[in-house]
């Protein structure tokens, strides 16, 4: 007797195989020609020589297990922020934090609320853990707080709310937070994702810590893969009320930070002159990127972060695609981001000098095409 397909061979649970798997930005260039990898938002000063010096101290050790309880880094991270050790708990990137708290607070039939634009991390996370996604409208590529409000059911259970947002680059401010917040029933989770936090100027931005402080509701992330150039690392931490803390140690991987990524983030958290040269770099190319691009007669979405958003004309011999194709031959790689919704327009990191004045006259020249 021939046996079903899903009798011969374990199956994913139903819903598993309808999640499209995150794919990252390509790296990969033309053979014999130069590199420029803009497509991941790393920072192009690299990582504190401090961090890298502490990383490759502690890989003389490799055959001991790291500390599980992460001390050294939730140290350095509660003497750098002023913050309680108690409230803070480190991960194998900030993705890790995001789906352990997907996986305990959400259950099948409940739902989850992000931004139109929001990380497509937000809905692998809310997917596999059977729940439902719900995606709240923005206004001008920025998060509108009254359209999120507007689709909180009996069912939700969670928001996310990037701030800054990704692919978008731009914020709103904390009051909005703070009426989000207000807005929510006590029982509804609200994350706040402040991945590019450290570069936001301004009066009225927060990440998040005063909030989390003061209610039981509220989580923020944090990573090591931006401004502290740690990507390869996989570093990413939380602060959070002690309940949640709590939830999450029952669940996650023992050991799930490595020694060397305790090392490295705990020296790249001290080394604030590094942190500082990266800003004031990025200060720098930010506007005249922007400026640039937009001498160009394209349109770039208004950015606080390290990274900006160009759109181009939908279609025609000048379309993102034909942009991307373009720059890709000539070593400059971009971000697509059709997967969010934007697939005319590419995410471009602020990157070193030379790349940023290549990609401006790469440009230039393929738009006089």
């Amino acid at each position: 007797m021939t046996m079903a397909p899903e009798q011969s061979r374990p199956q994913p649970r139903a819903g598993i195989l309808d999640i499209d798997a995150y794919v990252p930005g390509k790296s990969t260039v033309p053979p014999g020609v130069k590199l420029y990898k803009l497509s991941a938002n790393e920072n192009p000063l690299g990582a504190s020589s401090k961090a890298t010096e502490a990383a490759r101290e502690a890989a003389g050790r490799l055959e001991f297990y790291p500390d599980g309880s992460s001390t050294c880094l939730r140290e350095a991270i509660a003497e750098v922020h002023g913050l309680n050790m108690a409230n803070l708990m480190c991960f194998n990137g900030s993705d890790e934090a995001l789906a352990l708290l997907s996986r305990i607070y959400l259950a099948p039939g409940d739902e989850a609320i992000y931004p139109q634009y929001g990380f497509l991390a937000y809905r692998i996370a809310i997917l596999a853990a059977g729940a439902t996604p719900v995606i709240a409208a923005e206004k001008d590529e920025r998060v509108d707080v009254d359209a999120i409000l507007a689709c909180v059911s009996p069912r939700t259970r969670m928001v996310f709310l990037a701030n800054p947002a990704n692919p978008t680059g731009t914020y709103i401010p904390f009051d909005e937070v703070r009426r989000l917040h207000a807005g929510l029933p006590k029982n509804v989770m609200l994350v706040l994702d402040a991945a590019y936090a450290e570069y936001v100027r301004r009066n009225d931005y927060e990440a998040g810590i005063e909030l989390v402080a003061s209610a039981q509701n509220v989580v923020m992330t944090r990573t090591f893969s931006k401004v502290y150039g740690l990507g390869g690392a996989r570093i990413g931490w939380i602060y959070a009320p002690v309940h949640i803390i709590d939830a999450l140690e029952r669940v996650r991987d023992p050991f799930n930070v490595t020694a060397t990524a305790l090392a490295a983030g705990a020296a790249a958290i001290r080394d604030q002159a590094h942190v500082e040269h990266s800003l004031v770099h990025n200060e720098t190319w930010l506007p005249w990127l922007t400026e640039e691009l937009t001498a160009l007669g394209l349109r770039v979405t208004p950015s606080v972060t390290n990274f900006i958003l160009i759109h181009f004309p939908e279609e025609g011999r000048h379309s993102a695609s034909a942009a991307d194709d373009y720059l890709s031959a000539r070593g400059y790689i971009l971000r697509r981001v059709g997967a969010y919704g934007l697939p005319d327009a590419l995410r471009m990191t602020v990157g070193t000098e030379e790349a940023n004045r290549g990609v401006v006259a790469a440009l230039t020249k393929f738009l006089k095409s």
